[in-house]
C-alpha cells in the first residue's frame, strides 16, 4: 500500500486542474446538465471552477484550502435528480478514463464522489 496521497497518485495540482478542464464543458454541453450554468457570467463560472479544483484537490489529501460551502449548502435547492447524478457520473468516468487514470486511482475517485451522492441530492 502506497503511502502517498490520492491527490499524488493522480499527479498533484496540474492533474486535478485538467480534469476539472475536461469535466466542466463536458457538464454545460450536456442536454440533460446544461440548465446548471444557463445564465450564468464567466467571472461566475471561473469562480466555481476554481472552487471545484481546490474542493477535489483538498479532499484527494493535497494542500489546498477549500474556502467554498459544504455541498449541501452549495447544491440545496438546485432540484438535481437521480438522473443528473448519473449523467454526471458518466461524465465524469468518460473523463477520467480520457486521462487513461489507473484503475486503483479511478475507483478511488469514483468512490469518493458517489459518497456525497445524499449531499448533492438535497
Amino acid at each position: 500500500m502506497s503511502d502517498k496521497t490520492l491527490y499524488e497518485r493522480l499527479g498533484g495540482y496540474d492533474a486535478v486542474t485538467a480534469v476539472v478542464n475536461n469535466l466542466l464543458p463536458r457538464l454545460q454541453n450536456d442536454e440533460l446538465l446544461g440548465r446548471f450554468w444557463q445564465n450564468r457570467g464567466d467571472d461566475g463560472i471561473a469562480r466555481e471552477k476554481q472552487l471545484l479544483i481546490d474542493y477535489l484537490a483538498n479532499a484527494a489529501g493535497g494542500p489546498m484550502y477549500y474556502t467554498g460551502r459544504d455541498m449541501v449548502a452549495t447544491h440545496k435547492g438546485m432540484g438535481i435528480t437521480d438522473s443528473d447524478w448519473s449523467a454526471f457520473l458518466g461524465h465524469l468516468k468518460a473523463t477520467l478514463s480520457s486521462f487513461d487514470v489507473p484503475q486503483v486511482e479511478f475507483h478511488d475517485v469514483v468512490a469518493f464522489i458517489t459518497s456525497l451522492k445524499d449531499e448533492v441530492l438535497v
